[in-house]
């Protein structure tokens, strides 16, 4: 595993977390929809850079 897919998905997950977060605090629909392509694309990212 590299060191940057690492740090992909540790984001991703984290982008994650504040959508939820969001999501109970009522936010806006667009930030948390924002939140969702970046979490989307992190952990995509990361999970394309896996040498596996």
């Amino acid at each position: 595993m590299n060191g940057l897919s690492t740090v992909l998905i540790v984001v991703g997950l984290f982008f994650v977390g504040g959508i939820i977060s969001f999501a109970k605090q009522k936010m806006p629909t667009s930030l948390i929809v924002l939140l969702s392509i970046g979490a989307v694309m992190c952990l995509g990212a990361g999970l394309l850079r896996l040498e596996v």
